[in-house]
């Protein structure tokens, strides 16, 4: 989840794969009828959105978002269409409640923009980032919920393998979960820098050398456990889909392989017919209700990545409602 604003410190933040989302959502926007509606279930720092609120001057956006500084700062950047917009705190699985509260659907377009934005990673203070010291917070709304610091002093040892085994896709998770154990027994966890420096000795130098900072799998894997991302995703992708309109269209941006695997494995199934395979006429209501519109999933290109390295990872992924209950 990247923008193209400057964040708070000063760094150019670029929206990934603009032209090519705009691209794939435009058929969906320009359909002749009711201005079209656009979810932005991240809105982050409203670059995808303030580009297409610009490309359709009928579109209406609903844009969510978990993180309170980052609403503020898009409703400053989408000044200019606010009797367009509709920005709401919440998590993306939230979209049908949203949606009801509006008056609004089905809708013409979804886009998910997913994993940590821009502005998280770019604030200090917010601890999202192995390469500056900061507290142990990691929550994408800092007004709620437990913080990383209170995952890794307070889950059992095996609960907190599991959770850098299965999120961070870690080889070393019970090795650190018991270097966490131990470090925990003399003193609490409460900086970035002092879990980096216990996941220093915990990781065996051969894989330091190879395998890339020994940082980076563990804070993933706090990441998404301190903001349920893949149980808000895995709620929000058949709501995304079940709001869309037939004809409407769903852009994903994904970040890492959990996250890619669970939009694919959504869309594969409302892809696919589920009429038996012996019988030889399709029966009503079984039906594909989504078209796929990417061929696996599309990657940044080197141009894009020079200009933008925190494209290098992203993963995109489309589909078209063709059938189902929505009108």
């Amino acid at each position: 989840m990247q923008d193209d604003q400057d964040g708070p410190a000063g760094a150019r933040h670029v929206p990934v794969l603009l032209p090519r989302v705009a691209e794939l959502l435009a058929p969906a926007l320009t359909r002749p009828g009711p201005p079209p509606v656009l979810i932005d279930a991240t809105l982050g720092l409203g670059g995808h959105a303030a580009a297409l609120l610009a490309a359709h001057p009928r579109l209406v956006l609903v844009g969510l978002d978990r993180d309170p500084d980052a609403l503020a700062l898009a409703g400053r950047r989408l000044v200019a269409y606010a009797d367009r917009t509709h920005l709401v705190h919440a998590v993306y699985d939230g979209i049908a409640d949203v949606l009801a509260d509006l008056g609004l659907g089905p809708v013409d377009g979804v886009l998910f923009d997913l994993g940590v934005s821009s502005l998280q990673l770019d604030a200090d203070e917010r601890g999202f980032s192995y390469s500056r010291d900061a507290d142990l917070d990691m929550r994408m709304d800092p007004t709620t919920g437990p913080t990383a610091a209170d995952v890794l002093n307070t889950y059992p040892v095996p609960q907190l393998a599991r959770v850098l085994r299965e999120y961070g896709e870690e080889r070393f998770a019970l090795r650190i979960a018991q270097a966490v154990g131990r470090r925990r027994a003399t003193a609490p966890l409460r900086r970035s820098a002092e879990l980096v420096e216990l996941l220093y000795t915990a990781v065996p130098a051969a894989s330091r050398r190879t395998g890339g900072h020994p940082a980076k799998r563990t804070f993933q894997a706090l990441r998404i456990e301190v903001n349920a991302e893949l149980e808000a995703l895995r709620g929000a992708l058949p709501a995304a889909l079940d709001a869309l309109a037939v004809g409407g269209r769903l852009v994903v941006l994904s970040y890492h392989s959990l996250e890619d695997r669970m939009v694919k494995r959504e869309l594969a199934g409302r892809s696919t017919s589920r009429t038996p395979v012996d019988l030889p006429v399709e029966l009503p209501d079984h039906g594909p209700e989504l078209r796929l519109l990417t061929r696996g999933s599309e990657q940044a290109g080197d141009e894009e990545i020079a200009d933008n390295p925190r494209a290098a990872s992203v993963r995109l992924r489309a589909a078209e409602r063709i059938g189902g209950s929505a009108a």
